[in-house]
């Protein structure tokens, strides 16, 4: 189900990183060291935005995703 407050969202499980994609501010954070069950958690739940809010939020720590350059390719 589409969110009202969240873009969208990814995960890495290499790194344990999940990528959150906010619809209000368009920033995208990162949240460190989430084990791999709370992103299949938040990948299942019917309400993005009320479980990030009370699962994820103030329980990792975040940055502020480096904002990429338009028209780079990667690498």
């Amino acid at each position: 189900m589409p969110s009202t407050s969240i873009r969208k969202f990814d995960y890495d499980p290499n790194t344990r990183v999940l990528s959150v994609w906010f619809v209000a501010s368009g920033k995208h954070y990162e949240f460190l060291d989430v084990p791999a069950e709370a992103f299949v958690a938040f990948k299942g739940a019917s309400a993005k935005g009320v479980y990030f809010n009370t699962q994820i939020r103030n329980r990792y720590a975040f940055r502020l995703a480096p904002a990429r350059a338009a028209g780079s390719s990667g690498g």
